[in-house]
């Protein structure tokens, strides 16, 4: 595992605005850990620019073997914190899988994730899929056009199998929620039984990111849900055809997250708000000037020490646009967000929905009452760190107020139904009522027994 460790040494930060109004840190010498995804992205920007020396941190960064390991580092203290999947520092605070207070004051990005289905699948779904007048596939494509193909599967006594990375990934939950809104059932999880495959139409099992490629052309899976590079992967290496972006399941849907303990948090606290503002300058670095530095950032996240994907791979989707097909290239924008649309912004309403996942599929065992969903976004997001370090960058003259939700509850407006695959609206100040609308997944009462759904 290669270490990067940045030094004082050929920088020029020396004489910024930041360094000079340095905050009395508690603790400089710091590692942090991550997985070799597009989206650790402001993390390798703060290194490479010189954010973190900026602000009197001296950072090593350490690629990690997969989330489980990534995640127990930060617990044990191997690691002062880590690029995380959304749902880790809530699943971890309310105790499934292991439990420790994790917080975030820093939320990484928005999208950047596909699903990827196998050539064979592709082709057995494509007559079930509309065609736009030049021929090729429209898009967002619906998971009613997998279930045909899933049908057969059945009928000849064969799983089907897709992979995500991790229980409590966005991935899953992404992948579920468009499953579900195609009419497969993605299966629930409970406390006896963590398969997360009870009464699935479609089975889904962890695979660690850079590997599903390679897990697909085995025929190990049929399809998959994972970040960046590993849906472009598929289409370079002619295995596999992403079917739907997350932009296009849920527009502007939240994603990975910055995470450290409570207690590390509360012991070094000029030290969190120095980390945030160095990831808050990197995200602005990213997407400024309409991502004319994204580039640069594709040179950077090509290294081997970072994603170690080639330039072109990466570029893809980080330079505004995603190939679904060979030569089948089409605009998206916004299918990687690291700054705009107040994407560092650690919103309740984000942490809300990951929950609402969570108990829809089993994950959370019993029924909550809307309070609860509150309180445990509250003390795991942390806007109000968030914003007491982009008030010293502002005063510094490092970014603009008016680029921060200064007046904010904490929750965005409710995602509109045209945003969302299903068409059904989503709002974080109502998650039971939320659960309610949604045709398959645990609501109300209800909880899984044994293989059954009583209540």
């Amino acid at each position: 595992m290669k270490k990067l460790l940045l030094g004082l040494a050929a920088s020029t930060a020396l004489v910024s605005p930041a360094f000079a109004e340095m905050l009395e840190l508690e603790k400089d010498e710091l590692t942090f850990g991550f997985i070799k995804l597009t989206d650790m992205a402001p993390l390798a920007v703060a290194y490479e620019q010189g954010y973190f020396l900026d602000e009197g941190l001296f950072v090593t960064l350490e690629a990690q073997a997969n989330w489980k390991v990534l995640l127990d580092g930060v617990i044990d203290g191997q690691l002062d914190g880590a690029h995380m999947l959304a749902g880790q520092p809530l699943a971890a605070t309310i105790g499934f899988g292991t439990e420790a207070h994790i917080i975030t004051p820093f939320s990484m990005d928005l999208n950047g994730n596909g699903i990827t289905v196998s050539n064979a699948v592709w082709e057995k779904m494509l007559p079930h899929i509309p065609k736009m007048d030049d021929g090729r596939p429209q898009h967002p494509i619906s998971a009613s056009a997998l279930a045909p193909v899933v049908e057969e599967y059945k009928a000849e006594g064969k799983p089907f199998n897709m992979g995500m990375v991790f229980p409590v990934s966005t991935h899953n939950y992404e992948l579920r929620y468009w499953l579900a809104a195609g009419g497969l059932h993605p299966g629930y999880y409970s406390e006896q039984n963590i398969s997360g495959q009870i009464d699935a139409d479609v089975f889904l099992s962890v695979t660690p990111p850079p590997q599903m490629p390679a897990t697909l052309e085995a025929g190990t899976i049929h399809g998959y849900c994972v970040g960046e590079p590993w849906n472009q992967q598929a289409v370079f290496k002619g295995i596999g055809v992403p079917v739907i972006t997350d932009y296009q399941l849920w527009k502007n849907n939240p994603e990975k997250v910055f995470g450290i303990t409570a207690e590390f948090a509360e012991q070094n606290p000029n030290t969190t708000l120095a980390l945030t503002k160095a990831l808050i300058r990197a995200a602005q670095w990213l997407d400024e000037n309409d991502n004319a530095n994204r580039p640069e950032a594709v040179r950077i996240l090509s290294r081997p020490e970072y994603v170690g994907a080639d330039y072109e791979v990466i570029a893809n989707s980080m330079t505004g646009f995603f190939e679904f097909e060979k030569g089948d290239k089409r605009d998206i924008p916004d299918f990687n967000v690291f700054f705009r649309h107040n994407a560092t912004y650690p919103f309740y309403s984000d942490a809300v929905w990951y929950l609402t996942q969570m108990r829809r599929w089993g994950q959370i065992s019993e029924p909550k009452p809307d309070s609860w969903y509150d309180e445990i976004a509250k003390s795991v997001y942390k806007p109000e760190i968030y914003l007491e370090a982009a008030r010293m960058l502002v005063d510094e003259g490092l970014a603009n107020e008016a680029d921060f939700p200064w007046e904010s509850d904490g929750y965005k407006a409710p995602t509109p139904a045209a945003d969302i695959i299903d068409a059904i609206p989503y709002d974080g100040r109502t998650p039971n009522a939320y659960l309610e609308s949604l045709p398959i997944g645990l609501k109300g009462e209800q909880r899984v027994v044994g293989t059954a759904v009583k209540g």
